[in-house]
């Protein structure tokens, strides 16, 4: 990631948890680290880090917190951030978020308030973390009021992405994780969408081949644009494509294991292209297009595929006013003028994105 002196490497391939001793050693002041991760993947993955850790003579201490998306809270990171100080972690030192997204998150925005800022290292190990969130430095927790809404840029200092970690994933989480992969052939690349049409079996199988290049190419298009806008100026708000109507769909249902975050990108890139198609900047076959891609993958892809009761359209709409992408008071939606074409506006009428929920709520 070419940012000057925040600059730093993002390493994709098997067997990086193995060795991240000797991938992490280059950073130390002194051989000793702080890791952080859930408990699902500490049982995964954490004896395998410290290992490699060891290996090369580094210490490490770890805490592990409850997995799921309500770990991103006030409460979650006083807990991190107290521990840390309690491990005398200083500005030199390290700290490793190993997990996904939401562990990534916090951690991050933990070690960006800490001390007024200290280093960390990502592991991503979800789908999702490895083509999104690690790479580009967001970090933040939500609030009652909405998503990602409290948080700081903070880049990591390296992030190590070891796809073999992917094979122990959930069938429901990989897919999730999938949601953000299809974004990025949306927003800016048609030829990456066209390979994973075309590659839909072998990404399902998680054969390796497929996944490295689907993860590669994911994180060069996020640093491609992230190098242009990193503060979120104006470029980097196309990342957020499908995002405004997920951050509503996750705020109304309660940030629960009812909708995934991944999942919620996805259900969004679908209504964001049926929007746009509505307004006549893409023709309605892209939106169908979107739909049967996310349903070769058997991901979610309406608003009838999330379980449970949701608001009418009208309170679904007044979530998105939350959304950190409202300017002015303006909601920004990222719309498309066709697949791989995908452009920010706040010129979307109320009433035509109403109806596009309706129609969606209706379906259920």
């Amino acid at each position: 990631m070419a940012l000057g002196e925040r600059a730093y490497d993002v390493r994709i391939g098997t067997g990086l948890i193995d060795r991240a001793g000797a991938e992490i050693a280059p950073l130390l002041s002194r051989p000793r680290v702080a890791i952080v991760s859930d408990e699902t993947v500490a049982a995964a993955h954490l004896a395998a880090l410290q290992a490699g850790l060891s290996a090369e003579g580094i210490e490490s201490v770890a805490l592990t917190l409850p997995p799921g998306e309500g770990t991103k809270c006030w409460r979650e990171l006083e807990r991190v951030t107290e521990w840390l100080l309690a491990q005398r972690i200083e500005r030199r030192d390290v700290v490793v978020a190993l997990g996904g997204g939401v562990i990534g998150d916090l951690v991050g925005f933990a070690a960006a308030i800490l001390r007024r800022g200290v280093r960390f290292v990502q592991v991503p190990t979800s789908l999702l973390a490895q083509v999104d969130s690690s790479v580009g430095g967001k970090t933040g927790i939500n609030s009652p009021a909405g998503k990602n809404l409290v948080g700081a840029f903070h880049q990591p200092a390296l992030v190590l992405a070891d796809t073999g970690a992917l094979q122990t994933l959930t069938d429901r989480d990989f897919r999730a994780g999938y949601g953000e992969v299809v974004k990025y052939g949306l927003l800016g690349d048609a030829a990456f969408f066209g390979w994973l049409e075309d590659n839909a079996a072998a990404i399902s199988a998680r054969e390796e081949a497929a996944l490295l290049y689907a993860v590669r190419r994911s994180v060069e298009m996020k640093a491609e644009i992230v190098v242009r806008d990193e503060t979120e100026q104006g470029d980097r708000a196309l990342l957020n494509l499908g995002h405004t109507f997920c951050h509503a769909l996750e705020a109304a249902t309660g940030y629960s294991d009812r909708l995934l975050h991944g999942e919620g990108v996805a259900i969004g890139c679908a209504l964001a292209f049926e929007l746009s198609a509505r307004l006549g900047l893409c023709p309605q076959e892209e939106p169908s297009r979107v739909r049967a891609h996310l349903t070769q993958m058997k991901m979610k892809a309406d608003l009838s595929d999330i379980p449970g009761e949701l608001p009418g359209a009208e309170a679904l709409y007044e979530l998105m006013g939350q959304d950190k992408k409202v300017v002015d008071g303006a909601i920004r939606f990222i719309l498309a003028r066709g697949i791989g074409a995908a452009f920010v506006t706040a010129e979307a009428p109320r009433e035509t994105v109403l109806s596009v929920l309706r129609d969606g709520l209706a379906g259920r």
